[in-house]
C-alpha cells in the first residue's frame, strides 16, 4: 500500500472551533439535522471530558503505526488526530508515547476507529481520547498509508480540518465549511431547550409542549381505564390475568 502525506490542509476557523467546545455531542448533531456523528462503537477511555479540534487525519494498515508517526510531524496546536485503518482493526495503534509527543505539540486529544492501550496513563497525563476498543495487542511499522486525506468512519466522511467534537455521548464531524452555520444553529437550539427545561420545572408536559396528544389522536392511540383494559382483553381472548400477573380462565375464582 502506497501513500500520500498532505501538508498545510486548510482548516476551520479556530474561534468556531471553540465556540462548538461548549456544546455537546448531542447538539451539535441535532443542529446539523441529526448528522454528523461517528457511530456509537467509538468511546472515550475517560469520563467528563469534551474537546473539540481541527482533524489531522490518518489512513493507516491494520496492525501497523506508522503513518501514526508520519502524522505526528503534521499536528499543530487546537488539532485532534483521528485514524482508521484500511479494515477493521482493534490492535493498540496508540498508547502514551504517542500521547506525550502530540501533547507536547498542542495537540487536544485523539479519535481512534481501532484499538488503543495505555488508557491509565492517559488518563494520568489528562489526554483524551476515544476509541472502538482497548487492546494491548502491539502493531509494527512496516506500510505505507496516509495522512490529511479524507476518511470514512460509520459511514461519515471526515475531511483535514473539519472540527471534531467530542464527549461522553461519542464524536461528531462538522464540516469546515458549516462550522459557522453549525455555531448558530445550536445556540438557537441551545436556547431553545433551556426554555423547555424551564417549563418542565414548571411541571408542563411534553404531551403538551409537544403537541404530541394530536399525534397521539392521529396515530389511533386511546387512553383506557385499567378495568376498560381488563374488559376488552377479556372479551378479546377469553382469558384474564389476575393482579398477581397469572392466567385465569372465565369462571375460575379470582
Amino acid at each position: 500500500m502506497s501513500g500520500v502525506i498532505v501538508t498545510g490542509p486548510p482548516k476551520a476557523e479556530l474561534k468556531d472551533v471553540d465556540a462548538l467546545a461548549g456544546f455537546g455531542v448531542a447538539t451539535v448533531s441535532e443542529a446539523m439535522g441529526r448528522t454528523g456523528l461517528l457511530g456509537p462503537g467509538i468511546r472515550p477511555v475517560q469520563q467528563g471530558v469534551r474537546v473539540a479540534g481541527t482533524a489531522v487525519t490518518v489512513l493507516s494498515w491494520p496492525g501497523d503505526n506508522l503513518m501514526i508517526h508520519a502524522a505526528v510531524e503534521q499536528c499543530g496546536e487546537g488539532d485532534i488526530l483521528v485514524v482508521t485503518t484500511t479494515s477493521p482493526c482493534t490492535d493498540g495503534l496508540f498508547g502514551e508515547l504517542f500521547a506525550t509527543a502530540l501533547k507536547q505539540r498542542g495537540v487536544r486529544g485523539v479519535v481512534m476507529n481501532t484499538g488503543i492501550r495505555d488508557t491509565q496513563e492517559l488518563r494520568d497525563m489528562g489526554f483524551p481520547a476515544w476509541s472502538r476498543a482497548v487492546s494491548a495487542q502491539g502493531t509494527v511499522k512496516a506500510t505505507g498509508g496516509s495522512v490529511n486525506v479524507p476518511v470514512a468512519i460509520d459511514g461519515q466522511v471526515v475531511h483535514p480540518g473539519d472540527v471534531i467534537l467530542a464527549d461522553d455521548d461519542g464524536v461528531v464531524v462538522v464540516p469546515r465549511g458549516r462550522a459557522r452555520e453549525t455555531v448558530e444553529k445550536a445556540e438557537a437550539r441551545e436556547a431553545k431547550e433551556a426554555a423547555t427545561r424551564a417549563a418542565f420545572l414548571d411541571g408542563q408536559l411534553g404531551l403538551d409542549r409537544y403537541r404530541l396528544r394530536e399525534t397521539l389522536v392521529r396515530l389511533g392511540v386511546v387512553y383506557k381505564s385499567y378495568d376498560e383494559y381488563v374488559d376488552d382483553e377479556r372479551g378479546r381472548d377469553g382469558n384474564a390475568r389476575d393482579d398477581r400477573g397469572g392466567a385465569r380462565r372465565d369462571g375460575e375464582p379470582s
